[in-house]
């Protein structure tokens, strides 16, 4: 459906107060929800009849026990900003540890205390707010969607994967894209994710002949392969092939003979190892370059891989259309007079699957020093602090300025 604004102004500072307040609201009632990964717990239907009250077109659907949600508020013919996060929390851990019920939303020292409100229901509510304030102002032109899953913290294989699976199948695709994980250091809008590097793991049997330890030209040692192999792992410049982006890195993380005998010669190893790589390579790539690693030092292995994650990157620069990094660093001086950094790193994130219809994807959100930690917290202004950076950047990737 379209919203039909008739009249158009400019908030006041006044107005902007009071949303600043409303977002502190909206992220106490989200913590509220137990929602554990895959549970949504009732979130997003409390964000969707959020959206409803703007005028969206909602589309909610499940998949494999996991909750997803697709909406979008419509204005007219114009640029697809997305807005994309995830409602699913890690579990509470210790509760002895809280300095709070991880689940009440209480706010202690000026600090909103919960599991999730960093990782990422405060960036949720901030990004409600701003739509809100979007909305009420009516200069907007385009389209802003949310796109919500339970199932980031998870496998992530049937939430964000699933939301971009639908717009393929309708042949729908996203000019700008904002994934609200907690990216910031020490205060909101400090750093800026352009990226991430995917992961690939793999899982290598070598084989070897057992014989007593006393007779070793008998046998063949599987372990003293498995230094050779893992020796010329660690000598290869993994690295060669990377510019700005973070390096790609291999990291062995588990070796594994099975039961120790000590005078046996082992006959199998398996070597356990990761690599987090950028858009240098792929995954082809990487399994051609650690089996021809193998072979120098044996033919008789077999190799695995698991927990494939692809990397991607967004240039500052774009054709055509306004820089999606370049606003959202305006945004966050213009709102806190910070400079923000630009990086890569950190684990894999749901940026990846919403990269297969967006050309200029960023996350952007709240403080992460305290995710996934009992305690969990951010400080109740950076809330408004974020509510402001996305009010700016939505205004401004929707702007009627902003329509070729």
């Amino acid at each position: 459906m379209s919203l039909i604004i008739d009249e158009q102004f400019t908030l006041t500072a006044e107005l902007k107060s009071e949303y600043q307040s409303r977002v502190i609201e909206y992220a106490r009632e989200l913590l509220q929800f137990e929602s554990v990964t895959p549970d949504d717990a009732g979130c997003q239907a409390w964000i969707a009849k959020k959206l409803s009250m703007l005028g969206a077109k909602i589309d909610t659907f499940e998949s494999h026990g996991v909750s997803n949600l697709i909406a979008v508020i419509s204005n007219g013919d114009g640029p697809d900003l997305g807005f994309c996060g995830h409602t699913d929390v890690v579990p509470a851990g210790n509760l002895n540890k809280w300095q709070a019920p991880p689940f009440a939303g209480k706010i202690k020292n000026d600090y909103l205390i919960g599991r999730g409100i960093a990782d990422m229901k405060g960036g949720i509510a901030a990004a409600l707010v701003a739509a809100e304030m979007l909305v009420l102002e009516g200069s907007f032109v385009g389209r802003l969607w949310f796109l919500i899953t339970s199932d980031e913290e998870g496998d992530a294989l049937f939430g964000s994967c699933e939301i971009v699976k639908h717009f393929k199948d309708a042949k729908q695709d996203l000019d700008y894209c904002i994934v609200g994980e907690p990216t910031s250091i020490k205060q909101c809008g400090d750093m800026l994710k352009i990226g991430r590097r995917g992961a690939l793991s793999f899982a290598i049997q070598i084989n070897g002949k057992s014989a007593h330890v006393a007779y070793p030209t008998q046998g063949i040692n599987a372990i003293h392969h498995a230094c050779s192999i893992v020796k010329d792992l660690m000598k290869f410049d993994w690295d060669n092939r990377d510019s700005n982006q973070l390096g790609t890195t291999m990291q062995v993380t588990h070796i594994d003979s099975g039961l120790c005998s000590d005078n046996v010669i082992p006959d199998a190893v398996i070597i356990n190892l990761n690599i987090r790589y950028t858009t240098a390579y792929s995954e082809d790539d990487l399994i051609h370059l650690v089996t021809h690693i193998v072979t120098r030092t044996t033919n008789d292995f077999s190799l695995t891989t698991s927990h494939a994650c692809n990397p991607y990157y967004s240039a500052e620069n774009s054709k055509n259309k306004l820089s999606l990094i370049k606003e959202c660093k305006t945004a966050i001086n213009q709102c806190t007079g910070l400079l923000p950094q630009t990086s890569t790193a950190g684990g894999t994130s749901d940026g990846r699957f919403f990269s297969d219809i967006c050309p200029q994807v960023v996350e952007l959100g709240l403080t992460n020093g305290t995710i996934h930690q009992e305690n969990e917290r951010v400080h109740i202004s950076e809330l408004g602090n974020l509510t402001n950076i996305y009010f700016t950047v939505f205004k401004k990737l929707l702007s009627n300025l902003n329509t070729g």
